[in-house]
């Protein structure tokens, strides 16, 4: 049997009141992707709105465009998934073995508080079934309760985007939240690598990735809990 993953992405779009284009980081999207396709996958494309996924246009330059990114920009199958997301709410957990979230900066405005995305995780989690996150995609668990009502990620080895990562990028004041200091605020147990370096936690159920160079390897892990 196929395993079936979920990846759920941001439907935001604006960056703060700066005037300026966000969304979803491609590589963040692609490199897993294309993991969990080869690894023979059934994958199906969320995001809180439905429909079309922003993609942040920083990631399309060139500099940004890896190997995975490039393949998707070829493949029509891919790009029409992307335009055609299901709306978060009408995700059922139970039709999934696992769920993904690709970072970018889209996440810290429409899936760090959103209620159908905690529900999910927590019934993912519930059911045994592992989660992923990368880069700021992280965010998504700062609410998110386990099964005894404690925060899923107190006590837990997690990383995600950092806050020296996000002082580089001159965003610390524009963004609604850091990864980082959200997730030590819930307990978790932070770690990370220099800026920009490959950076992967799993503990129990759970997969986090520190920035876009690490969402290949927090693929490779999740697929690795799923074997």
């Amino acid at each position: 049997m196929s395993k079936s993953m979920l990846m759920v992405m941001t439907s935001h779009e604006l960056m703060g009141d700066t005037g300026k284009k966000t969304g979803m980081w491609l590589e963040e999207f692609a490199s897993p992707y294309y993991a969990f396709k080869d690894a023979g996958y059934s994958i199906t494309l969320a995001s809180p709105m439905g429909g079309q996924v922003p993609i942040d246009p920083n990631s399309l330059e060139d500099d940004a465009m890896t190997d995975d990114a490039i393949r998707y920009t070829k493949d029509e199958l891919a790009r029409s998934a992307m335009a055609a997301t299901i709306p978060l709410e009408d995700v059922r957990a139970e039709e999934f073995d696992a769920v993904f979230y690709p970072g970018g900066h889209g996440p810290l405005w429409d899936l760090s508080d959103n209620a159908h995305s905690i529900k999910l995780i927590e019934d993912i989690i519930a059911s045994g079934k592992p989660v992923g996150a990368v880069c700021h995609a992280p965010i998504v668990l700062k609410d998110v309760k386990a099964a005894d009502g404690e925060l899923l990620v107190k006590g837990k080895s997690v990383t995600g985007f950092t806050n020296s990562e996000e002082d580089a990028m001159g965003l610390t004041d524009i963004v609604p939240y850091l990864v980082e200091d959200e997730l030590v605020k819930s307990g978790g147990k932070f770690e990370k690598a220099d800026n920009f370096a490959v950076k992967v936690c799993t503990d129990g159920l759970l997969v986090t990735g520190q920035n876009p160079p690490s969402s290949r390897p927090a693929a490779d892990a999740l697929i690795a809990l799923l074997n």
